[in-house]
């Protein structure tokens, strides 16, 4: 089975982020999930990016590398929109990555160096989320599937940013099913 290290997104660890976290668990997979908010949830993408600008962008980063620190290098980095960046930051620098999920978000690799050789990865956002299609996210996602050895990009339709957290009214199940199935497979490759 393999051991994975999730970040939340903007919102916060959410009920519905929990959720998912222990679906993982429920199917064998370690996985810890940090709170890089340090118990700050938000209502709004806005008030949540808006507190991690306050805290500062390095100190968040910062954190998710800590949650890092006392776990061993071979995991999988995970992360929902604002916690990709951490995820993504490690799985590309941090040596031993088994694999990468990015959910309704990715960074340009070159803005963390190159990705690693035989990492993995999914890069998961819906077809007509504005965030994901319209700020760069499916464009760095497209250039990953290209210069990686093994990387995936699945669209879901729908214009929703957080569509796999089922605590909120964005929540999508049937798109979220499919997304759960895709990384459940991709994890049983890995473990």
């Amino acid at each position: 089975m393999a051991e994975v290290l999730l970040f939340h997104h903007a919102l916060g660890p959410t009920d519905g982020f929990d959720a998912f976290a222990n679906e993982l668990r429920q199917a064998g997979h370690t996985v810890h999930a940090p709170d890089l908010f340090e118990g700050r949830t938000f209502d709004t993408i806005e008030a949540g990016v808006a507190y991690a600008g306050d805290v500062g962008w390095g100190e968040i980063m910062a954190r998710g590398e800590r949650a890092a620190e006392s776990l061993p290098n071979e995991l999988v980095y995970a992360g929902f929109s604002l916690g990709v960046m951490p995820a993504q930051w490690l799985a590309q620098n941090r040596t031993g990555a088994q694999g990468a999920l990015f959910f309704s978000s990715c960074v340009p690799v070159a803005e963390f160096g190159e990705w690693p050789a035989g990492v993995p990865a999914q890069v998961h956002g819906m077809d007509a989320d504005p965030i994901f299609m319209e700020e760069g996210d499916v464009d760095a996602a497209r250039d990953l599937v290209e210069s990686a050895d093994d990387a995936e990009l699945f669209l879901y339709p729908g214009d929703q940013h957080y569509f796999a957290d089922s605590s909120l009214p964005s929540y999508d199940a049937d798109a979220t099913k499919l997304l759960t199935q895709r990384v459940l497979d991709f994890l049983a490759k890995l473990g």
